[in-house]
């Protein structure tokens, strides 16, 4: 039975990774993204009589936390490599303003809702922090593409206004916040673990999880970016050994920094994307970085298959079950509401064409980082409601794929028939 159950499991993945490496022929141009088919996929796969056992989220935290880690930090190595705006206050004000206000209304807005459908204040903030992180790969198409093989000049240039700002703010967004959730999420587990009076853990907060964490992954993600980005282009691959594994580096410093961050105490999500815009900004117009981005992108794939298809599994066995009516409102208002009302806010007086930051402000897409930090803080705190708050954050996932999947690529070609409209 294990043999068999073995080869069933074997057989899935070979069809998944087939629909990775086919299917974007088939939808890259239509209104419709691979997370739904993968998701689709793990349904049916998961559902039929053939023995396979549900993934179970609750029962199997430690697994869940990990693969979702792993394809985070995958995910925003691949961000990092392809973002070809040069990193500066006033070129990256649309990534700031939705940092510094729009992440922390969302959160604001997300606890309130859960405290709203029964879930006491801790476990209310865990789902706060836990739909803060925007996705990096479930709508692709609202992101950048490959890294351009420009000079300084022109991504200054870029910086200026000719660069799409939509996929960039995104794409942005999506590199940052999966780290600075990290402090909410702490705030959570604290609150959880010595209660809600700031007494027992606002210091330790402000000073550790807020200050000292951010400020690590920050100088360890620089220092190492730069140590990666020397190692990587010190040298041309000559050999056909060499050329088989161009590229590599990109999944090898991705390890490396987030596993040296952590050991130091710093925030690992946040360091693997500052270095690779350390390893993207240090030979911009070297062809290599197409290689390095290729691999990371082509592990992303693979990754957001993997945790979509056990996604929906998941989903099958129940994963859902505990949504209440309350529970079920809440979860398309973050999605409908939250999020878009943020959105805006956080764009007030932006000068940028309304439409733009409409869209900026709809796309708020929710995924694996979510997974991440609810396993994360499920493993480290005692939360009641555990299962109504994965059915609550899946419901969010779920309406986020579908929704932000089928309306990316028809918002993306209307913005560009707008911007041609304007010329």
């Amino acid at each position: 039975m294990a043999l068999e159950l073995y080869n069933v499991g074997l057989v899935v993945l070979g069809i998944g990774l087939f629909g990775v490496a086919v299917l974007p022929r088939f939808v890259s141009d239509r209104a419709i993204s691979l997370p739904i088919f993968f998701v689709a996929f793990g349904m049916l796969v998961f559902g039929l009589p053939i023995g396979l056992p549900a993934p179970d989220p609750l029962e199997q935290g430690t697994t869940t936390e990990h693969l979702a880690e792993l394809g985070v930090i995958i995910a925003l190595m691949g961000v990092g490599l392809k973002i070809d705006r040069l990193p500066g206050l006033r070129a990256w004000a649309s990534t700031w303003r939705l940092l510094a206000i729009t992440m922390p209304l969302s959160i604001a807005g997300a606890a309130l809702l859960g405290w709203w459908t029964g879930l006491v204040i801790p476990t209310a903030v865990l789902l706060g922090a836990c739909i803060a992180p925007t996705d990096p790969v479930l709508a692709s198409e609202v992101q950048v593409g490959g890294p351009g093989m420009g000079s300084e000049e022109e991504a200054l240039e870029d910086a200026a206004g000719k660069e799409d700002e939509v996929r960039f703010a995104l794409t942005s967004e999506a590199g940052l916040n999966d780290g600075l959730a990290f402090p909410f999420t702490n705030l959570a587990i604290a609150i959880a673990l010595v209660g809600i009076a700031p007494g027992n853990w606002l210091g330790e907060w402000l000073l550790v999880d807020v200050g000292y964490r951010i400020v690590v992954g920050v100088i360890v993600g620089v220092v190492l970016g730069y140590l990666t980005a020397r190692a990587v282009f010190a040298t041309e691959p000559d050999t056909p050994v060499a050329e088989s594994v161009q590229g590599l580096e990109a999944i090898a410093g991705t390890l490396l920094v987030y596993g040296a961050t952590e050991l130091v105490g710093g925030y690992g999500f946040i360091a693997v994307f500052v270095a690779a815009l350390m390893v993207r900004h240090y030979e911009r117009s070297h062809d290599y970085n197409r290689s390095l981005h290729e691999v990371s992108e082509f592990a992303e794939q693979v990754m957001m298959a993997l945790i979509m298809l056990f996604f929906g599994g998941a989903i099958v066995g129940g994963l859902l079950e505990p949504l209440t009516l309350e529970a079920i409102a809440a979860a398309v208002a973050i999605v409908f509401l939250v999020r878009p009302l943020a959105g805006l806010i956080g764009f007030l007086g932006f000068d940028r064409d309304p439409a733009e930051r409409a869209t900026i402000a709809f796309f708020g897409v929710r995924g694996i980082g979510s997974f991440y930090y609810l396993a994360h803080g499920l493993n480290e705190g005692a939360f009641p409601d555990a299962d109504l708050l994965w059915a609550t954050v899946g419901a969010v996932v779920l309406i986020s794929i579908i929704v932000h999947g089928i309306t990316a690529t028809p918002a993306v070609r209307w913005l560009e028939k707008r911007a041609e409209a304007r010329k």
